[in-house]
């Protein structure tokens, strides 16, 4: 579907400010609400919510569903008081520009399970009704995940298919003795959940009520080692002994990676999706949208057809594109929840059937601005070429800053951009950059917060084919000033992207 002519910033909520070493959903996340209320703005695109797993990805978590309970304020749980300020003495100093994962989620875990058992026995009966209700409503995935990451505490976090065979296949028996014996611990990861939907509940209504819109991002993909797989293992590809992918997803060699991206994660068995009329897709969908507003679907190509790499495989560059259901499965979607408000990832080796498949269900592509200046007038990301159904990005995730871009583009893609702008302003190339894309007809514009501060390379958040050292840069409060909101809210009347009651 179409969107009116608009603006927003990109921003994972880990990037905010926090004494704990990690953003959370407390003040300092209403405070960028604020931000961007003031500056006109009408988006907040978040990353993956989940769980992460090993090297901290949010495209590679423990569930498709679940939150991540590192986001959860502490001082929230202390004003409902499960925590005190006792609990808050002697906290760690941590680097307020980058995460010590293993810090936060050693401090954090540690708070958690303090306020879960307060919980336990201060809780009044009000909020056992409501955690009762949360438990029920949820009950399609968290009961699968609760009990998941009980039993993977008890294996040492390993890998789901290392354990014992019961386990592993499911046997209703070990199910149920397992669920018998981890009570505690399966409460306790139901009480984290219900908390972090809690918390992020009251942020997007806060959000919503100040003319802001929260755009999720949703993974085509699933880790392997998460609870969906341990779950529902017809609907992967996987080899029957061993339980791992017979079939890995990625990417081919393209402007990331000369040996592509060899992502690791199961592709789908679409077979038996179909059989299922796509249950589990419907699912994700309808609880995604039970707490953001407009889905972004990542890699969104390969629900026309999807690079399949066999096991054994160290690169991405031997495997071969597979044609998949993206009709059916987006026809079974709407049937089921109605005309979708998404974005299309259609970054990569686009066709003509994945551009006829997007154009289909009117999705907006992505025109990412660092991708402009590397070669001739048709590139389809120069300004003058976007269509109007898009989103314009300066750069994502995945890109460098556009300061850290620019000092290390080659000398052909600065001298093309310094043609198209004329000369570089005063204020620095990224508000050049910026207001290309505040400029563009495309209906809407995302910019990095990284970009708006004027960042260069120190504060890119992902190197893509890298699995370790990513998602750790964070920004200090003070840096979200009265003057720049004030540059960004100019601009963004300017190019006729204010809310329309401005």
């Amino acid at each position: 579907m179409p969107f009116p002519r608009s603006s927003g910033i990109l921003l994972h909520p880990t990037s905010f400010p926090s004494r704990f070493g990690i953003g959370d959903l407390g003040l300092e996340a209403y405070k960028f609400i604020d931000f961007l209320r003031e500056s006109y703005q009408q988006y907040w695109q978040v990353l993956p919510l989940g769980p992460t797993g090993y090297g901290n990805s949010p495209y590679a978590a423990y569930s498709a569903m679940a939150g991540n309970p590192m986001l959860i304020s502490p001082e929230q749980l202390q004003e409902q008081g499960l925590l005190t300020e006792e609990d808050f003495a002697n906290l760690p100093v941590f680097n307020d520009s980058q995460i010590d994962y293993e810090g936060v989620k050693s401090l954090k875990t540690a708070l958690l399970q303090k306020a879960c058992n307060h919980f336990q026995v201060k809780a009044t009966p009000l909020q056992q009704k409501e955690f009762a209700g949360f438990c029920d409503s949820k009950a399609y995935w968290l009961d699968d995940y609760a009990l998941f990451m009980a039993i993977k505490d008890t294996h040492n976090n390993t890998s789901w298919h290392t354990w014992e065979a019961e386990l592993v296949k499911r046997e209703p028996a070990a199910i149920d003795k397992a669920r018998e014996k981890l009570k505690s611990e399966i409460f306790y990861y139901k009480f984290v959940q219900f908390e972090f939907f809690r918390q992020w509940s009251e942020l997007k209504s806060y959000a919503n009520m100040s003319g802001i819109y929260i755009i999720g991002d949703i993974p085509i993909y699933v880790a392997q080692d998460s609870a969906d797989v341990w779950a529902h293992p017809e609907i992967f590809c996987l080899d029957e002994e061993t339980r791992e992918p017979a079939l890995m997803a990625g990417v081919p060699p393209d402007y990331f990676s000369e040996t592509g991206q060899l992502w690791g994660n199961p592709v789908y068995n679409w077979q038996e999706l179909q059989k299922q009329d796509f249950k589990w897709w419907v699912g994700r969908f309808e609880a995604m949208l039970d707490y953001i507003d407009v889905i972004r679907i990542d890699h969104f190509r390969g629900f026309e057809a999807y690079w399949a790499v066999e096991r054994g495989e160290e690169t991405a560059m031997n495997g071969e594109w597979l044609k998949a259901p993206g009709d059916e499965l987006f026809d079974a979607i709407k049937a089921k929840l109605g005309t979708l408000p998404v974005l299309a990832e259609d970054l990569g080796v686009i066709t003509p059937e994945v551009e006829a498949l997007r154009d289909k269900y009117e999705f907006p592509g992505m025109k990412v601005l660092q991708f402009a200046f590397g070669s001739d007038p048709g590139n389809p990301f120069l300004p003058f070429n976007h269509t109007r159904n898009a989103v314009v990005y300066t750069g994502t995730h995945d890109n460098d800053t556009t300061v850290g871009w620019f000092n290390q583009a080659n000398d052909w893609e600065k001298r093309n951009l310094l043609l198209y702008l004329g000369c570089i302003s005063p204020e620095g190339v990224h508000w050049d950059v910026i207001r290309l894309a505040l400029s563009s007809i495309a209906n809407q514009a995302i910019i990095p917060l990284q970009d708006i501060l004027g960042l260069a390379s120190e504060a890119r958040m992902n190197f893509p084919s890298t699995a370790e050292g990513n998602w750790g840069w964070r920004y200090q409060s003070s840096l979200l000033t009265r003057e720049l909101g004030e540059r960004l809210k100019n601009l963004t009347q300017l190019y006729g992207r204010a809310p329309q009651e401005k």
